[in-house]
C-alpha cells in the first residue's frame, strides 16, 4: 500500500540501495552481498528504499531522543546521497526540520552478523495498528480485508483517533 500511495505523489521517485557487508572475512564467501541485500531483520531497513520529496516516513530507531524516535513521523523536504531533510509531523517537536544520515546498523538476531548502511526509515502513508499507537491521527483508513492479529486492536485504533472521520474497504 505504501508503494501505492508513494506513486501517487508528484516527482519522481530516488530510490536508495544499502550496502551490505559481514564482519567476518570468512564469511563473506558463504554470505556474497546478493544474499545479505534479501535479508529483511525487524527493525531494520529495506536494502532498497523508493522515496519522493513529500511523503511521508517513520524513523526505525531512537536518533536524538527525545525529538527522534523509534516511530516518530516526518514529511520528506530535501532528498540527498546521503541525507534525507524532513520535517518532524508530529508530538511536540512537529514543525521542525531535522537531518537524518545514512546510518550503519548490525542486526542482532542472526548466526552472523552483518552490517547494512542505510537511512533507517521507512515509508509510512500506511502503517500497522501497532505503529499508531500513540500518534494524533486526523484521519484515518482502515483496511479490514484481514482481520485485526489481536483481539482490541480495532478498539484502539477508534480510541487514537482526534476525529472520527473513517474511509474503511
Amino acid at each position: 500500500m505504501n508503494k501505492q500511495l508513494l506513486l501517487e505523489l508528484p516527482g519522481s521517485v530516488q530510490v536508495y540501495k544499502s550496502i551490505d557487508t559481514t564482519w567476518d572475512t570468512n564469511e563473506a564467501v558463504n554470505c556474497p552481498a546478493d544474499f545479505l541485500n534479501t535479508l529483511e531483520p525487524s527493525g531494520v531497513p529495506s536494502h532498497t528504499l523508493e522515496l519522493k520529496i513529500g511523503a511521508p516516513i517513520m524513523l526505525l530507531r531512537n536518533l536524538h531522543p527525545p525529538s527522534l524516535c523509534n516511530g516518530t513521523r516526518l514529511c520528506i523536504k530535501k532528498l540527498m546521497p546521503n541525507i534525507i531533510e524532513a520535517t518532524i509531523m508530529t508530538g511536540q517537536f512537529a514543525g521542525e526540520d531535522v537531518f537524518i544520515p545514512r546510518i550503519p546498523i548490525i542486526p542482532s538476531d542472526f548466526p552472523f552478523q552483518f552490517k547494512r548502511l542505510q537511512f533507517l526509515v521507512r515509508l509510512s502513508s500506511a502503517m500497522s495498528i501497532n505503529k499508531a499507537q500513540g500518534q494524533s491521527l486526523k484521519v484515518v483508513g482502515l483496511d479490514l480485508l484481514k482481520p485485526c492479529f489481536s483481539h482490541g486492536q480495532l478498539y484502539v485504533v477508534v480510541l487514537e483517533l482526534e476525529m472520527s472521520t473513517f474511509c474503511t474497504s
